[in-house]
């Protein structure tokens, strides 16, 4: 038994191979001891050496003198001490010796020990003051030093844990001022070293050196957090230390590198989900290694990127403020590049990691930069907000930006850009139906409680019932039905916010430059507004009209919005859009070559929401009207305008069969045509032809030529007349941004319109009449054979006159 317990208490492998974490602060604390005691030996072996140098040099060599000569009788002295002492016992009288040995036994100052704190005649004394008794003890040269303790492993004993120390000298002050005098006397050695001033060239030469080396620091340690980023996690704050570069001539260029290394960095190496907190019972408990290391790798990653996105909104605020630092290191003119590349930086992670911690902290910077002067900067934002709006499927992160854009605009009373609004047209909505038809069509099932199916189902149907539900979860786990959910609530948030956004501007701002963008919006999101709301958004958009406030896109945005939402839910109202119709066919003309050829893009999209998809409820008289309009424009516009124009006719010429009568010049109907009258209804457009068509066909553009056939043909869908696939197939719009003119050529290029003359050039002569040739050569031959003039004659006659 007894030996039993002996291989118990003998601890086993794994208690051996942990240390404590008390040991290794010990060890430490004992290697760092040892280091500086050992330095600080061999600096004193130096300064001695160095002293006893200086000693040297600065004495002079006296000459050693002649003992002999001078001192004659101490050296008699000497030599007969020596003697004396050289003498034995045996050779010395008695009263010589019983004198020595008295002396012997009492205690003189040379036999003395200094050491010993008793006087020497104790018993002699006895009586002596205490005081008297203190002075004479030997002073000691030098204080004894302070102790400090070392401590210890603690030893377990039955009573319980007991520490152990060691007691440890503390460094003298004499010495540390010793060592920084020292330090000191090394300083004055290397400043008196005169500094080498560099030309331009050899400083240039040295930029790109020391340059290279921060490049090659930074891309090994970025490899090396890569290669295993739970190991050389503390790396990352070796590596964002160097945004504090503080050599001038490399500072900048050395901060703008570990931005942008630290950003793809962490994009590579976070996880694909936020990293939260752990809580007190979390840290108490104990865990594996494995798990241990991921705690701490995700630790250091969460505070590492807090201190990155702390330090680039540092760099954005400097140079807003535009204050200058203590340290010159960075001037004022180099602030506006760090913030750059940090706002280019914040913009990358806002789009990369919308998952992940931060998320809403760098929206709150990125937002308000919307709005920045800078060009740059505030189409770089918002860029990104397009980006994260685009690619955003569940609806979270757009839900955060989507607040505080609306609570930006509202603080700053709509005098923002219009970009900023413009980037809602990004958002991912479209798929997302009424709430009230969702839920009438998909509604959760609900399971069966306890007691229902006891009531109604036996115990073997009760079995297979529950094994039913258990199924059917583990499918709508599988299917992510709640997502689904979430994203329809998410999406419906978002939605509201944004058209309290563009109410609000709607009825506070009419005259803002904001109102072709909440125009634009409200087309594009008018079928996922309540039915409530039409009536008095309609009248809302005919009275911005009526207004003559709006520019001429702001105007066809109304036109647009009010068919959006006539075309959606607003089918089931009875509303009659005729004056929206008359005001877009009585403003067409308002469009040509110039500075309105964008807006033909805008018209397009009228034109298929009016006509196109409410072919039911136009008439054949308007759709007449409008066809003949358009041809008559496309005369008007550049060559891609046209392109789209005469693809919608062809559209139109499709959907309403009958207007084939405009290609038939012979065909008269009641009244003439009134092509100044605004009414579509009543312009008699019946009575008139494409005569346009026929001008179009020689147009200098090929695709207008084609189309210009195409229609003249009847706009047939097979056949020699019909249009290519690359052409039939594609919309107006599309054809309106592929034959763009954006970049001033032409797409195909156009032939010279000038062609080569053949046969032979015309002469001058071939251009007079042939009777003035003829008298022109006698007159010719006439002047040749004259006889020469003679000036004195007439000069005689002049003289007699």
């Amino acid at each position: 038994m007894k030996a039993r317990r002996n291989k118990k208490q003998i601890p086993s492998f794994r208690k051996l191979i942990k240390t404590s974490k008390v040991k290794l602060e010990n060890k430490l604390k004992n290697k760092q001891f040892k280091q500086q005691s050992t330095l600080k030996k061999y600096r004193k072996e130096q300064r001695k050496l160095r002293q006893a140098v200086k000693d040297a040099v600065s004495k002079k060599p006296i000459p050693l003198e002649n003992p002999k000569e001078k001192r004659p009788g101490k050296r008699i002295e000497r030599e007969g001490e020596e003697e004396e002492e050289a003498l034995p016992l045996d050779m010395m009288d008695e009263d010589d010796l019983q004198l020595m040995k008295d002396l012997g036994q009492r205690a003189s100052f040379l036999t003395r020990d200094l050491s010993s704190s008793e006087p020497v005649h104790a018993k002699k004394r006895k009586h002596e003051h205490i005081i008297d008794k203190y002075e004479k003890i030997p002073r000691t040269l030098q204080t004894a030093p302070e102790k400090e303790l070392i401590h210890l492993l603690p030893i377990k004993d039955k009573s319980g844990i007991i520490p152990q120390t060691r007691e440890k000298p503390v460094t003298d002050s004499n010495k540390d001022e010793e060592d920084q005098e020292e330090e000191r006397e090394l300083e004055e050695e290397i400043i008196e070293d005169p500094i080498q001033e560099l030309t331009i060239e050899e400083h240039l030469i040295e930029r790109k050196k020391k340059l290279q080396e921060k490049k090659m620091h930074i891309a090994a340690l970025a490899s090396a957090i890569l290669s295993d980023p739970e190991s050389n996690i503390k790396k990352l704050k070796e590596l964002r230390s160097m945004l504090m570069e503080q050599d001038p001539d490399v500072a900048v260029t050395v901060r703008k590198l570990v931005i942008v290394s630290l950003m793809e960095l962490f994009k590579d190496i976070t996880p694909s989900y936020k990293i939260r907190p752990l809580t007190e019972a979390e840290k108490s408990t104990k865990t594996r290694k494995e798990t241990q290391k991921l705690r701490e790798f995700e630790e250091g990653l969460v505070s590492q990127y807090k201190f990155y996105l702390e330090n680039l909104e540092q760099m954005v605020k400097d140079w807003k403020q535009r204050k200058l630092k203590k340290s010159n290191v960075v001037s004022l003119k180099a602030y506006k590049g760090l913030a750059e590349v940090a706002v280019k930086s914040l913009c990358e992670l806002l789009v990369a990691l919308p998952h992940f911690n931060f998320h809403n902290n760098i929206i709150v910077l990125i937002v308000p930069l919307m709005n920045d002067m800078s060009k740059l900067i505030s189409e770089m934002c918002c860029e990104a907000v397009k980006k994260l709006f685009k690619q955003d499927k569940l609806g979270q992160a757009s839900l955060g930006v989507i607040k505080v854009i609306s609570g930006f605009v509202k603080g700053r009373n709509y005098e923002v850009r219009p970009e900023m609004l413009k980037t809602f047209l990004c958002l991912r909505i479209k798929e997302v139906e009424v709430k009230k038809d969702t839920e009438d069509i998909n509604k959760p099932k609900k399971f069966m409680t306890f007691k229902e199916k006891r009531k109604s189902l036996s115990r073997m149907q009760r079995k297979w019932k529950k094994a039913e539900e258990k199924l059917e979860r583990e499918l709508r786990e599988a299917e992510a039905s709640e997502s689904t959910e979430k994203k329809l609530k998410l999406h419906t948030e978002t939605l509201n916010i944004v058209f309290v956004t563009y109410f609000r501007i709607l009825k506070k701002a009419q005259r803002s430059p904001l109102l072709p963008a909440v125009l634009e919006g409200l087309a594009k999101f008018a079928h996922l507004i309540n039915v409530e709301f039409f009536d008095d958004l309609l009248v809302v958009l005919h009275t911005l009209i009526e207004s003559g406030d709006l520019s001429y896109q702001e105007s066809l945005h109304c036109v647009q919005t009010a068919f959006h939402i006539l075309s959606g839910q607003g089918d089931v109202l009875n509303i009659d859009p005729m004056k929206f119709y008359t005001h877009l066919y009585k403003t067409l003309f308002k469009l040509h070559a110039g500075a309105t050829n964008e807006g033909v893009e805008i018209v397009l999209q009228c034109l298929d929401v009016m006509l196109t998809k409410r072919r039911k409820q136009v008439s054949q008289q308007r759709a007449l009207a409008f066809i003949k309009r358009l041809c008559t424009l496309a005369l008007h516009v550049l060559p891609n305008s046209s392109i789209g124009i005469l693809a919608t006719t062809r559209i139109l010429m499709h959907t309403f069969p009958k207007t084939d009568l405009l290609l038939d010049s012979e065909s008269q109907g009641s009244g003439v045509f009134l092509p100044e009258l605004d009414e579509p209804e009543y312009c008699n457009a019946q009575n008139t032809a494409l005569w346009e068509l026929h001008t179009l066909r020689r147009h200098y553009h090929p695709i207008v030529q084609r189309f210009a056939a195409h229609l003249i043909a009847g706009a047939p869908s097979e056949g020699s007349g019909a249009l290519k696939p690359e052409l039939s197939r594609r919309s107006a719009a599309e054809l309106f941004e592929a034959y763009s003119m954006a970049e001033m050529t032409f797409n195909p290029p156009v032939e010279s319109s000038n062609p080569k003359i053949k046969g032979k050039v015309l002469q001058g002569d071939s251009f007079l009449n042939e009777d003035l040739n003829q008298l022109i050569k006698r007159y010719s031959s006439e002047v040749a054979t004259e006889s020469p003039l003679d000036f004195t004659k007439y000069l005689k006659t002049s003289l007699h006159q």
